[in-house]
């Protein structure tokens, strides 16, 4: 029943709606008749003339330079085997969609009835003028072998067969790092093999390439294993001949450091495993099952490392993990080729991004409470948001420095926002912030650091040059997660302000702390005691130059984080109240939402005063602030007090600061509708003067309320809460913050400490 079920989904799915996964849709308008001259003709006549001098132009003019081929017979479609190419077509439809999702890559999936290899080859090379890339796709062995071989002869674009080359950059990365956890060199190892199709030996071409010995690998096929005295075998399988005496694959496990299967389920038995050397590697990749099963394997083997094709299990050997991002790369510096050393890089960057710390967002994604490089983390999941930005630029200059690359890139870091752009995944504010704390990083102080979350942050700001971390906490706690967690804290001071190494200092910051509140209900016995709390400690480094920001409050209550804050530090001058702002990083921009944790129920003076220090929170990151103070009713439609108080507050405001842009009150529809605000409301000065991008709310629960439906139902990505109005850097987590959300608050801290250290 189960079975049946899955069948009629996959069907449904195909069939609903528009049959397929794809469609094709205008870039360009092509509303009015004017857009249909420019699309067709005349219009489209100028483009063509400058393509006709000078072919070059087409890569200016058309959509060729993101448009790859997903080319098939059919011939060999996933488990399927030879199908034919219209059974194959909904495959090469879902890599296209892949492509898309992953790159932002456009294809057309071409399906040819063609089987002979060299007619194949003159159809595929008859397409060049259309596509910038070439992705060949299920096509047996060994005829793929020849088309490959000979469309990267005859073509100057890039031309890959994923099924041998994505399985073999995927696996080797994997290789690389499982080899480093099992503490064995890859020039040493024994490999075994169990399948000699494409993927298997474009596996072992490459595992060569990074150096492993062609005499230590023994390659089985059907008919057993590939040795010298074979009359049967071809130029590929030659090459890997063995100079051993014919063997059982029972008999070739035996004292094998690596298995590499690429053949069928269930051929490998748990003695066989049993019988591998110490700490082995087993690649168990057929699919859907594997030549033996995760939990057979590791059954027999506590010292084992495993990987498979499946995604219920660890290490998923996937080739989404490559061809996406190696099209990319490849495309977007005009590469002629894709060549093994662009291959390479793609291995490299895969196997070191694997060592990084994990996006919560990728352990959300898989139900993982944390993810570490180590035996069951040796490669990265496919919904990993940092592989295009790793990958692509690897492979490009991989291509610019081997000489295929024809418009090489030159700013690195812009090309990097323009990939994470492309998806949706990043957004420029961000990057913009991210390099202006690179600039000059900042000593920020961790009060929760015995927190995981806390601690890969903290590496993260701490790599990526934008904060020097100093963690308060339990060093023996501290040290411990690191060491479960792969995260390396030799470069950072951990500070326990229980300890007694600490009691001068605490005794010096009691001292402090006590003159400031000694006649605000504060007894010498308390200060003695408040010192040792990490909340109260932090902000008193700060106070006292020994940091420069601190972070706090992932593991407390917002008022107990916020009120050693502005007891020690206090407001700036001239601020009566601070506030909380959230930024909210929407596929608009940036939008800016105060106050949303702070104050309750404001007067209109405290209302205006939280609109200017949004507005000078929002300036300070390079952005011009455009303010709506919203309510529920729309410039004088109300006469409710909520609604006065509102409009008296802008009011207020343009007092204070006529410059500013900003008007109110008005509801959020007006706000985002220009057309609603210029037909009826034309006066207003949100009407002509840009898009809004800051909100006030009349209060705590509305702006709450709507922060919280931006991230959660809207999707959008939220940075906060920021505090605003402290002399000093102090910033307060949300409960439950992602190590995403630390590290941008990370980055707001050290922004802010920059500001306030130049008064």
């Amino acid at each position: 029943m189960q079975k049946k079920l899955r069948r009629e989904q996959a069907l449904e799915y195909h069939s609903k709606g528009r049959p397929g996964k794809i469609e094709v849709i205008p870039t360009k308008e092509a509303k009015t008749q004017r857009d249909l001259s420019l699309a067709y003709s005349p219009g489209v006549a100028e483009p063509c003339m400058e393509i006709f001098e000078n072919i070059e132009n087409v890569y200016k003019y058309t959509a060729k330079g993101n448009l790859v081929a997903v080319i098939s017979n059919g011939t060999a479609v996933l488990g399927l085997g030879d199908i034919g190419p219209e059974a194959g077509k909904p495959v090469m439809e879902g890599k296209g969609v892949l492509f898309k999702i992953f790159a932002d890559i456009d294809v057309f999936d071409i399906e040819i009835d063609e089987k002979d290899p060299e007619k194949f080859v003159q159809i595929v090379k008859a397409l060049q003028p259309t596509f910038g890339g070439v992705n060949l796709e299920d096509i047996k062995a060994p005829e793929c072998f020849y088309i490959e071989k000979k469309l990267k002869e005859e073509m100057n674009i890039p031309v890959m067969h994923d099924d041998q080359h994505g399985t073999a950059i995927i696996s080797a990365a994997a290789l690389l790092n499982a080899l480093e956890i099992q503490q064995k060199k890859i020039e040493d190892v024994s490999i075994l093999v169990n399948g000699a199709g494409a993927a298997a030996i474009a596996c072992i071409d490459l595992y060569v390439a990074l150096g492993a010995k062609k005499e230590h690998v023994l390659m089985f096929d059907s008919k057993g294993l590939i040795h010298s005295k074979r009359s049967d075998l071809d130029e590929r399988k030659s090459k890997y001949a063995s100079d051993k005496p014919d063997m059982s694959l029972d008999d070739a496990f035996k004292g094998a450091d690596v298995f590499v299967g690429l053949s069928k389920g269930n051929v490998v038995s748990k003695d066989m495993v049993k019988s591998m050397a110490s700490n082995p590697i087993v690649f168990a990749m057929a699919n859907p099952d594997p030549e033996i099963t995760w939990e057979d394997a590791t059954s027999v083997r506590t010292d084992i490392i495993m990987a498979t094709g499946r995604s219920d299990y660890p290490n998923q050997v996937n080739n989404v993990l490559g061809f996406p991002y190696i099209f990319r790369g490849a495309l977007d510096v005009r590469a002629t080729t894709i060549n093994e050393a662009m291959k390479l890089a793609a291995v490299r960057a895969l196997a070191e991004l694997t060592r990084t710390p994990v996006p919560d967002i990728v352990t959300m994604a898989y139900n993982e409470t944390s993810m570490a490089f180590g035996p069951t983390y040796i490669i990265p999941k496919p919904l990993d948001p940092r592989l295009i930005s790793t990958i692509s630029p690897a492979v490009a200059k991989a291509a610019i420095e081997s000489g295929v690359a024809k418009k090489p890139i030159t700013n690195w870091e812009a090309y990097e926002i323009e990939l994470n752009k492309r998806l949706g995944i990043d957004n420029q504010l961000i990057r913009a912030l991210g390099s202006k704390a690179r600039k000059d990083p900042k000593r920020v102080v961790f009060a929760d650091a015995e927190n995981i979350k806390i601690l890969k942050a903290a590496q993260l700001a701490y790599d990526e040059g934008i904060a020097i971390p100093i963690l308060l906490g339990n060093p023996k706690v501290i040290n411990e997660l690191a060491e479960q967690n792969n995260i390396f804290l030799d470069v950072m001071q951990i500070i326990n302000p229980k300890s007694e190494e600490m009691e001068e200092r605490r005794n010096a910051y009691g001292e402090v702390y006590f003159n400031k509140r000694q006649r605000r209900g504060v007894n010498k016995y308390e200060v003695t005691k408040k010192m040792k709390d990490r909340n109260h400690f932090g902000c008193m480094m700060v106070e006292m130059g020994d940091a420069d920001a601190m972070i706090s409050g992932l593991s407390r209550n917002y008022p107990d984080t916020i009120r050693p804050a502005i007891q020690i530090i206090g407001k700036e001058d001239g601020v009566s109240k601070i506030a909380g702002m959230y930024i909210m990083m929407t596929k608009k921009g940036p939008l800016f939402l105060a106050d949303t944790t702070v104050n309750f129920n404001p007067t209109s003076e405290e209302l205006a005063d939280i609109t200017l220090l949004v507005a000078k929170e929002v300036r300070s990151l390079g952005i011009k602030p455009r303010i709506a103070m919203l309510s529920y009713s729309n410039f004088g439609s109300s006469d409710t007090p909520e609604a006065i108080m509102v409009r008296n507050a802008r009011n207020l405001v343009k007092k204070k600061d006529p410059s500013l842009i900003v008007d109110g009150e008005m509801q959020g529809i007006v706000a985002f509708n220009k057309e609603i605000m210029k037909e009826n409301y034309p006066f207003s000065e949100l009407s002509d003067n840009g898009d809004v991008n800051t909100l006030i709310f009349p209060n705590l629960s509305a702006g709450n309320i709507a922060y919280n439906l931006l991230q959660e139902v809207g999707g959008a990505d939220a940075i906060g809460p920021v505090l605003l109005g402290l002399k000093k850097p102090v910033h307060v987590l949300q409960l439950g913050s992602s190590i995403r959300s630390i590290l941008n608050m990370v980055i707001i801290a050290v922004i802010d400490a920059q500001s306030k250290n130049k008064k």
